[in-house]
């Protein structure tokens, strides 16, 4: 597999090699269940809480490493009643435990921590602690950290290959506020909410939405049966949100058929009205579009397609499918997450206006990309690629679904990438695998050159006459990607070699007319 790392031309340091890769304090531990329990202080803009963490030991070993972001402080780490000693590195916790982790066992401690954490300057993209205030001056507040990461607020094994199978979120508010967490209320009492996830959850999704909120819950009858759907808002704005919301029903029917099932019946689905614009918590999709349509009333696309349904809505329950359901285990590869997701928008508007709409909006946010950097980022640091990876990306997939002709070959493979990784972690190479071979076609070089190169493709016409020559220039050695051009009043697949001249003859001078749904540059000569 080629790398870029080179091309992102980044010095990485210690610190964000402890928080990028599986060290060796990681690597011999695998979190089986969190049991989070934290109060929340609005006036001191604080927190207080535990965590135990209930692991498999995979082999044995004597040091862990536990992080939890400055400047929030680990009080005590408790293990079978032993008190265990504790040394700090940045944002890496390194405790030597005193009981023997034998192979297969399951074992826990228990984390006790507080302070005041990062608060957010600008939710969800710098992350933290949001703070804020609802329009009656009263307090609004919520978390968001992808890529900043859940230790910014919660100890915690802060690596996206680490997902527990199940857990518990128990949060203590102030007087008339409300929380609302992943998974299903158990219980409320004594202003503490507990909420219980049945299923495997990353370590960024687990979220605290804390106002004075209202609720209100529907049903949709889906392909595994009855989901519940559930709402919280502002108490101000119920009735509003309860109009606007009606979008879900035929959103997850959209999702379902492309993408299978659902992947959190067990956890029900959410939409939580935050103060932030949003977020893909898992069942507790974050919500902050201040009930507009397109992304806070602006279409991304300018195709006039965008502005017809709410971005976040759309955006952030997408995600559930791509970024939940599937995480890659490195952030690096984020691109699954976010190029899947941004073409759930074109899938969404292709299920309620038509194949033209949608494909008007996919071209149209191609004014988006930039070309920056390659797409995958540098592994084992903890580092994102470029931007483009939801633009790009989006066109990538959009491509390769020209290059494969049949639609529904290419659903069955979006369906069959969520039932083959259900509620697993992957890498980049597994889901390129899996497309090759579910297409029948290798798509390596195209891969290569969109998502790990700035650069896409451009193919290279000269028109002498009647008579056209065509090739590709590419990074990619040997490129190769059919692209559908009209031949003779017929729309047909050529098939360019990167600096392999080929020729077409055509029964007139007019220029050669190429299919614009492929995402790539054309040079005429």
């Amino acid at each position: 597999m080629l790398t870029n790392a080179l091309a992102q031309q980044k010095t990485f340091s210690r610190a964000d090699t402890l928080r990028g890769t599986l060290t060796p304090e990681r690597s011999w531990w695998d979190v089986t269940y969190y049991d989070l329990k934290v109060e929340v202080l609005p006036a001191q803009k604080s927190l207080q809480g535990s965590n135990t963490i209930h692991y498999r030991v995979l082999r044995p070993a004597s040091r862990m490493q536990i992080d939890l972001q400055a400047p929030l402080q680990i009080d005590s780490i408790v293990q079978n009643g032993q008190r265990l000693s504790v040394t700090r590195d940045g944002n890496a916790w390194f405790v030597d435990l005193k009981a023997p982790q034998v192979k297969g066992k399951i074992m826990r401690l228990t984390v006790y921590y507080q302070g005041k954490p990062t608060e957010a300057k600008r939710a969800p993209w710098d992350g933290g602690v949001v703070w804020g205030q609802d329009s009656l001056h009263r307090p609004w507040i919520a978390t968001a950290c992808q890529g900043l990461g859940a230790s910014v607020w919660w100890p915690n094994k802060d690596h996206q290959t680490e997902e527990p199978d199940s857990m518990l979120i128990s949060v203590k508010v102030p007087d008339g506020l409300v929380n609302v967490s992943n998974g299903r209320l158990r219980s409320r009492e004594n202003n503490t909410y507990v909420w219980f996830v049945d299923n495997p959850i990353n370590n960024y999704d687990v979220a605290l939405n804390i106002a004075h909120y209202s609720n209100f819950t529907d049903r949709y009858k889906g392909e595994k049966g009855n989901l519940d759907l559930s709402y919280w808002v502002l108490d101000y704005n119920l009735a509003r949100a309860k109009t606007h919301f009606e979008v879900v029903k035929p959103m997850m029917q959209c999702f379902e058929h492309w993408f299978g099932p659902y992947p959190f019946y067990k956890d029900s689905y959410k939409l939580v009205e935050t103060p932030h614009l949003g977020m893909e918590h898992q069942s507790a999709v974050a919500y902050g579009n201040q009930y507009k349509m397109g992304y806070r009333g602006k279409d991304l696309s300018g195709s006039g397609w965008g502005e017809k349904w709410d971005f976040i809505i759309i955006h952030e329950s997408g995600h559930e499918w791509f970024g939940n359901n599937i995480t890659t285990k490195d952030i690096a590869d984020m691109w699954v997450h976010e190029s899947f997701t941004n073409y759930s928008e074109t899938l969404f508007t292709e299920c309620l206006y038509g194949k033209e709409a949608a494909e008007q909006y996919v071209q149209g946010i191609r004014k988006n990309i930039q070309n920056d950097i390659p797409i995958i980022g540098p592994y084992g640091v903890n580092q994102e690629g470029s931007g483009d990876m939801y633009y790009k990306g989006s066109n990538m997939l959009h491509t390769i679904r020209q290059v494969i002709g049949n639609d529904e070959k290419f659903r069955q493979i979006l369906r069959g990438l969520n039932k083959t990784f259900y509620h697993q972690t992957v890498t980049t190479r597994q889901v390129e695998a899996y497309i090759n071979q579910q297409s029948g076609i290798d798509f390596s070089k195209v891969f290569d050159q969109y998502l790990r190169y700035r650069n896409i493709p451009t193919l290279l016409l000269k028109q002498q006459g009647s008579l056209v020559t065509y090739q590709w220039k590419s990074d990619v050695p040997g490129f190769d990607m059919p692209v559908k051009v009209k031949v003779n009043g017929k729309w047909q697949m050529i098939h360019p070699v990167a600096n392999e001249p080929k020729k077409v003859q055509l029964n007139d001078e007019e220029p050669l007319e190429v299919d614009n749904n492929f995402y790539i540059n054309i040079t005429r000569r």
